[in-house]
């Protein structure tokens, strides 16, 4: 049988049909006479939270991206300042060609309190230029609390000089939730997109009309597979995703220990003087400390269970095996952090040189940069 398509689902930007329900893009047909019709997909994760994986590779995001750079548009990249390492999306400058970039740092309400919103800014530009990207400047938000949003519309409406928009990131960035803040703020709840936390969410452009004729279009995150998060459960995943302000933990360290954030990450302080190591990670992370030398037994006997998540030992065996990542810390006046993409980082105030080791699934990205706070 044919498939009959009946336009776009509002909240991930599929075509609609009512034929297969097996097939992404289904709707029943009585769904059709709603004012905003939505696939039966993102009814179900709007409604019951379930996840419904779809058969959409890489290539797929590439193919809709990919035309950008053909466009007269202003491109506004978001990212998620709390895994700004994980979130940044490599290679934009290949699908953008000349267009002008803002960089929009996401869920900056889980930053700590007090923290100096110009320094981070500052930061932004600086790793932005690092990744060979000179955006036209860098705005602050949080999608979820509204906080900021009209300034980013005002700039938005200075950098796009009558050109369509185009908003673009890797998964889960929030680029959605920004986008419905949006479109909540200034009348228009009803074209809702569908937002969760798991990957593939939005399956192709959603274009939404501005008063002038253009358009802003939501376009598909891009997986990226150097974060811990696409090798654990969703309900593991919901635990590693901060939703609240990021309370530092301080753990003294003498050489000879080891810190354990979840059964996810493992720290080895190898090598230097008694000194902070300040946790930034989920404040519900359980974090364990013990002597180097015992690390291995304690990972051996306890991941899955003590050492949570991944949750339960079938899901520990299923984890990508642990490789190492050695660091040296050089003595410095500025703080060093080491990253693990989708997980969080570690502070260290770099007042003495020190010897530190990263234990993390294979295919994570670990590694080292100038401290955000």
């Amino acid at each position: 049988m044919t498939e009959q398509t009946h336009g776009s689902c509002a909240g991930c930007g599929i075509t609609i049909q009512i034929t297969d329900a097996k097939k992404p893009g289904y709707a029943p047909e009585s769904a059709l006479g709603r004012k905003v019709v939505i696939c039966q997909r993102c009814y179900r994760i709007k409604h019951y939270n379930e996840v419904a994986p779809v058969g959409m590779g890489d290539d797929d995001f590439l193919k809709i991206l990919d035309g950008i750079g053909s466009t007269q548009a202003l491109v506004v990249m978001v990212v998620d300042i709390f895994d700004f390492q994980g979130s940044w999306l490599k290679g934009l400058p290949r699908f953008v060609g000349k267009n002008p970039i803002l960089l929009v740092g996401n869920k900056v309400d889980l930053l700590p309190k007090n923290i100096n919103l110009n320094r981070v800014r500052n930061w932004m530009q600086h790793e932005a230029k690092e990744r060979g990207l000179r955006p036209e400047d860098v705005v602050l938000i949080s999608a979820q609390k509204g906080l900021h949003i009209d300034e980013l519309l005002n700039r938005i409406g200075e950098l796009r000089k009558g050109r369509d928009v185009y908003i673009v990131g890797v998964t889960n960035v929030g680029k959605s939730t920004m986008i419905n803040r949006i479109l909540h703020d200034y009348g228009a709840a009803e074209l809702e997109i569908t937002t969760s936390p798991f990957p593939g969410t939005t399956l192709d452009k959603i274009e939404i009309p501005l008063e002038d004729g253009r358009s802003i279009f939501d376009t598909p995150g891009i997986i990226n597979r150097d974060q811990i998060g696409h090798m654990v459960s969703p309900t593991d995943l919901r635990k590693i995703t901060p939703t609240s302000r990021i309370n530092s933990k301080v753990y003294q360290l003498d050489d000879g220990q080891s810190l354990f954030l979840g059964g996810l990450a493992r720290i080895d302080f190898v090598r230097g003087e008694r000194q902070p190591l300040i946790v930034y990670a989920d404040n519900d992370l359980y974090i364990h400390r013990t002597k180097l030398e015992k690390a291995d037994e304690v990972m051996e006997k306890h991941h899955g269970t003590l050492l949570v998540p991944p949750t339960g030992e079938e899901a520990a065996k299923a984890l990508p095996p642990f490789v190492k990542h050695t660091f040296k810390i050089n003595k410095s006046t500025t703080t060093t952090d080491i990253v693990i993409s989708g997980l969080g980082w570690v502070s260290i105030q770099g007042k003495h040189e020190a010897s530190v080791v990263v234990h993390a699934p294979k295919g994570v990205s670990v590694g080292m940069r100038k401290g955000l706070i």
